[in-house]
């Protein structure tokens, strides 16, 4: 078995954000994403969340807020008050708990956030990002050069490449960020967010989904994922 898990981080961030998470699903190969609920845009997300009910929608925690630190990450106290506070703020939202759990920035693998994050995980009975028993890629990505953008990283040749070559038996999260150009917001990951839209909903890309046999699923389908992987 071949599954592929599509996850849209930073849903919330802004409108334009929202705008491409919707539109990557309803329209292109996205099937999950991450809501960062202190987000100057996170009510309206929800709302979206709302009207697409086939969607999954985890929680994208967030300390750092573009570089600012919201918490001190050496103390595991601190990150795990930060992050229940979140975790109740989803559920407000949502009216229910996340299907998964991941970190603006990647800062659950820290040495101090990770034990929490994942004692909450299990908690949730949940999937937290790195974790088995999905196998993490985030090769899909414009800017490896801090503010540097590459679009030959982003396109359809690349992400064609990528499923090609790092796809083998198992269950896998690609990791994306489409969005489109907000004028109400200044990120260092902008532009690079509609070429990354362009490519999701390119027919190409589904196309070769069916090709190379890779179904598609989101993280509320992981237990039965999971299950059939285990027959």
């Amino acid at each position: 078995m071949r599954a592929l898990i599509v996850n849209a981080d930073d849903f919330g961030y802004s409108h334009g954000i929202n705008r491409g998470v919707a539109e990557a699903h309803t329209r292109g190969i996205v099937t999950s994403t991450s809501l960062m609920v202190n987000a100057p845009r996170a009510r309206e997300a929800a709302a979206l969340a709302r009207d697409l009910p086939s969607l999954s929608v985890g929680l994208h925690v967030n300390f750092t807020n573009e570089g600012e630190r919201l918490v001190e990450f050496t103390d595991a106290a601190a990150c795990r008050a930060e992050l229940e506070r979140q975790l109740a703020a989803f559920q407000a939202m949502l009216g229910r708990p996340p299907t998964h759990l991941d970190s603006h920035q990647h800062v659950h693998r820290g040495r101090a956030p990770h034990p929490v994050f994942r004692e909450a995980a299990d908690r949730l009975g949940v999937h937290l990002r790195d974790d088995p028993p999905v196998a993490y890629k985030g090769g899909f990505y414009g800017q490896w050069e801090f503010g540097v953008s590459d679009p030959a990283k982003v396109s359809v040749e690349f992400l064609s490449r990528m499923l090609r070559e790092e796809f083998p038996e198992g269950i896998y999260e690609l990791c994306c960020h489409p969005g489109y150009v907000d004028p109400e917001a200044s990120f260092v990951y902008h532009q690079d967010r509609e070429r990354e839209l362009a490519t999701l909903t390119d027919p190409r890309i589904r196309a070769l989904l069916g090709e190379l046999g890779i179904r598609l699923a989101g993280f509320a389908e992981l237990p039965a994922l999971v299950r059939e992987a285990g027959r």
